[in-house]
């Protein structure tokens, strides 16, 4: 039998274009669990880079890393920091 190889995914080696991120936070928003959007905002901004992030937010990089992991519990005004920081924008359509 064939020996099968495996290799770690890193979703922040598929962020490269903000189209790209959108798409995956938009996803996130799709599932409606408050803990996954907050660690694919996370995702986002570390593919970005979380220096860079912290730098434009204002907010530490060390409580951003906390905040913005699935364990975090970020406010809303973070999770808008963030995004803005991205160059994201949220928008509502109804459903």
């Amino acid at each position: 039998m064939t020996e099968i190889k495996t290799y770690p995914w890193n979703v922040e080696d598929y962020l490269e274009t903000k189209e790209d991120m959108a798409a995956y936070l938009e996803a996130a928003f799709e599932e409606g669990e408050p803990a996954l959007i907050a660690a694919a905002v996370g995702d986002i901004a570390r593919a970005k880079g979380m220096t860079q992030i912290a730098s434009e937010t204002g907010l530490g990089r060390e409580s951003l890393y906390k905040a913005l992991s699935s364990e975090g519990n970020p406010e809303f005004s973070t999770i808008l920091k963030v995004i803005q920081a991205l160059g994201l924008r949220l928008q509502t359509t109804a459903i």
